[in-house]
């Protein structure tokens, strides 16, 4: 039989476009979903007190090489006004650089395998749109904090973008096309991250905080409603129901609950989510239901010929 061969170029080549995907996949250090060391020249940082050990199930759905999209329908309150929109929120394991704190390249001494959560959301308000976008970088070792958060919303008068770093404190950067809000770095000390709640769900649902504890609301939150970055007195309870969870977060000194459903069993999928807090002259209550959800590399479904898949989310706006 006739030996293939492959030159060394073309081995580098392979490599660098297998890693420059979205997909995470277990290293030297983790196991592979069948429970076997994957062979590879990279090495996972040691694991802190607060981590855990990744089961079997979780290997084989979270590393199989695709993401999790889920749709919802949304009534997002803006202005004093409940608008129809669409959410999405995107879940998957990517190797993330500790260091840089970015998505890696490839995996080194410096990567950790994170559960990424892209949550999207779009809506009109008038004659013009929202688009609002939050990424959020969770260690699927469990540590105590996320190890990034990013957050843009963009509409027609302008956008506004912040960013959350994990390092000594969390170091906060901030920007804005309004005056009082525009161009500002700033650090805070480290308290429990709403955000970082929505990726706890997905992996480790059993170590969700319960009780009296000071939270960072989300930065979707706070630039939504121009409210400083920093905690705030809350109180957080975790019920449940057939078949699901609900986990409550209520803030009264911004007169804020937040509450997200979610599934009692893996994958511990996200049902639905509301928010209530004035808007306008009084309290509105945005709320969201799951509609569909589907597993594929989306990353790589960027032709003409693969729009049909948002049929697939029941997915309208463009």
């Amino acid at each position: 039989m006739r030996k293939t061969s492959f030159s060394p170029l073309l081995i580098v080549f392979l490599s660098v476009i297998l890693t420059l995907s979205c997909g995470d996949s277990p290293s030297v250090g983790s196991a592979a979903p069948d429970g076997n060391s994957v062979q590879q020249a990279s090495v996972m940082p040691a694991k802190t007190s607060a981590s855990k050990s990744l089961t079997p199930e979780f290997k084989e759905y979270w590393y199989a090489g695709v993401a999790e999209l889920n749709s919802y329908e949304l009534q997002q309150a803006r202005y004093g006004e409940l608008r129809n929109g669409e959410a999405v929120l995107i879940f998957v394991t990517e190797p993330f650089n500790t260091e840089k704190q970015v998505k890696a390249d490839r995996k080194n001494a410096s990567t950790t395998s994170v559960m990424k959560l892209n949550r999207v959301r779009k809506f009109l308000t008038g004659v013009y749109p929202y688009s609002i976008m939050s990424s959020i970088f969770y260690p699927v070792s469990g540590d105590a904090h996320a190890l990034k958060i990013t957050t843009s919303v963009q509409e027609w008068c302008g956008h506004v973008f912040a960013q959350l770093n994990n390092r000594e404190a969390f170091e906060i950067q901030s920007y804005s096309y309004f005056e009082s809000e525009a161009d500002q770095a700033f650090s805070i000390d480290k308290n429990v991250l709403e955000d970082e709640l929505w990726t706890l769900i997905r992996t480790n649902p059993d170590a969700l905080p319960e009780g009296s504890l000071t939270i960072v609301p989300s930065l979707e939150y706070l630039r939504l409603t121009h409210q400083k970055i920093q905690a705030y007195s809350a109180e957080v309870s975790l019920t449940q129901a057939e078949g699901s969870r609900q986990l409550t977060v209520r803030y009264p000194e911004i007169n804020r609950t937040l509450s997200i459903q979610f599934q009692d069993v893996f994958p511990y999928r996200i049902e639905g989510w509301s928010e209530s807090y004035p808007s306008g002259r009084g309290e509105l209550t945005s709320t969201a239901r799951l509609n569909k959800t589907i597993l594929s590399p989306y990353w790589q479904k960027n032709g003409n010929s693969d729009i049909s898949l948002r049929d697939s989310l029941g997915l309208e706006m463009r």
